[in-house]
């Protein structure tokens, strides 16, 4: 049955962020992800996740000046020593918090990129990452993200994902599967889950609702179907809930339980 992560920046946002993690675990979540730790001391994060019996299984490595829209760096030219920083200091923060699985954002391209420069620069900011992370057994994960909530976002589709991940040709580099990205971008999610998942090149799941990104059983995913081709398919890694509850997180949590429920019967 496919493992569920609450992602704290997105849910139980009606507390403060060092006490989600007592929410989630009170919710029955036993892991955890979330954009960014460094707004906090590693040691305290690490003692959260300790005392509510949870474990880190994602965050993102540091994404430049996200306060004034930044989206990352790796594909961006010049900012290659803000990279290799930014990857140093994530490692560090893995390490603390045992979590194996560090995603690398691309950034923002602008109108008129010169494509070539941009994935050179792509592609060798992630065989350094990677070869770095493999040293601390963590794996990088890059992620397509829809233009509409994140216009000029690098990466957008899952077969250039996955063509990075083979000629980048390490094997701790992988994808990170969004189906709220992957539905808005191009659909067929079904195919992409049996063509994709088997490769071994998908590290991680995300989920929510589309178009809204609200709880994944509103709007028009058949999320139970989604979640029955997962695990029909040996899935055996964590699905980061990465939504926005429509009205309390802990009420909206209704089509977990019934997902559980189904397959304890």
């Amino acid at each position: 049955m496919p493992r569920f992560a609450a992602n704290l920046s997105m849910m139980y946002t009606e507390h403060d962020f060092l006490d989600r993690f007592a929410a989630a675990s009170a919710d029955g979540f036993e892991a955890v992800e979330y954009l960014f730790p460094y707004a906090y001391d590693a040691a305290e994060l690490r003692r959260r996740l300790d005392d509510h019996g949870l474990r880190q299984v994602l965050f993102n490595a540091p994404p430049g000046a996200w306060e004034s829209g930044e989206r990352g760096l790796a594909a961006l030219p010049g900012r290659e020593a803000e990279v290799r920083s930014g990857i140093e200091r994530a490692l560090e923060y893995a390490a603390e918090l045992g979590c194996p699985r560090v995603h690398m954002m691309a950034g923002l391209v602008g109108p008129a990129p010169d494509p070539a420069e941009h994935r050179d620069t792509y592609l060798k900011n992630l065989a350094w990452a990677a070869e770095r992370a493999a040293a601390a057994g963590v794996d990088i994960l890059i992620e397509p993200i829809n233009g509409r909530d994140m216009p000029g976002y690098f990466l957008s589709r899952q077969a250039e994902a996955h063509t990075v991940v083979r000629e980048v040709g390490a094997p701790n580099l992988k994808v990170q599967l969004d189906l709220y990205h992957c539905q808005i971008v191009e659909g067929d999610l079904t195919t992409t889950l049996r063509r994709d998942l088997p490769t071994g090149r998908v590290g991680h799941l995300q989920i929510a609702g589309v178009p809204d990104r609200h709880e994944p059983d509103r709007g028009e995913l058949d999320i139970r179907h989604l979640f029955g081709v997962i695990d029909e398919l040996g899935f055996d890694g964590w699905i980061g809930c990465e939504y926005i509850p429509r009205a309390g997180t802990s009420e909206g949590l209704g089509w977990r339980d019934d997902y559980r429920g189904d397959n304890n019967a």
